[in-house]
């Protein structure tokens, strides 16, 4: 591994064991003002995210009802649950944002680097209903929902069913630079 890679970047993994420790405000915060700095097309920032705290009685349910069961089984474990949502219309053109996706993209991964500087871990998830959370938030036609989130500190794999304890400490393989780095047309490869 090239040791001049960021740390962030190389220690980030994504978690299903979290810690019931609460994330305080100031440190929500600090996430949000981290996915602020994002690059985006037209300085749009497309980004919105929904965020709920396990005990909140009227997002939290929302969010967690629109996650597969699959999913439900260990997200109960974090603290913090959040969408994020794409603005779909870009206010400076008045047309579709063909980088909405990417730039909240964006904002995400500097929320994620973020949180792996403050020791905190995120997993980002599809495994979700978009329709459901589409209709739990009253979200209009120009917003997609995109990720759900959830967001905590390290917790003990014991508290998980058996079936999630290798899941929970996996490292995803990466690609090699040259499976997606490419200097030709992609037909003559």
């Amino acid at each position: 591994m090239n040791d001049k890679i960021l740390s962030v970047l190389t220690e980030r993994y994504s978690p299903v064991a979290f810690s019931d420790k609460p994330i305080d405000d100031d440190t929500l915060q600090l996430l949000f003002e981290a996915a602020s700095k994002a690059p985006s097309s037209y300085n749009d920032q497309p980004w919105h995210f929904f965020v709920s705290r396990k005990g909140d009685e009227e997002l939290y349910p929302l969010l967690f009802d629109a996650l597969m069961e699959a999913n439900q089984a260990w997200v109960k474990t974090a603290p913090v649950l959040m969408l994020s949502v794409a603005h779909m219309i870009s206010p400076t053109s008045g047309k579709e944002n063909r980088f909405a996706f990417h730039d909240t993209g964006m904002a995400m991964g500097n929320l994620l680097a973020q949180a792996t500087h403050l020791g905190l871990y995120v997993h980002q998830m599809g495994g979700y209903s978009v329709s459901k959370a589409r209709k739990a938030l009253n979200l209009p036609e120009n917003m997609q929902p995109v990720a759900m989130i959830a967001l905590g500190y390290k917790g003990d794999v014991q508290q998980l069913p058996e079936s999630l304890h290798e899941k929970d400490e996996k490292r995803s393989d990466r690609k090699t630079v040259d499976e997606f780095v490419f200097t030709q047309p992609f037909q003559k490869r």
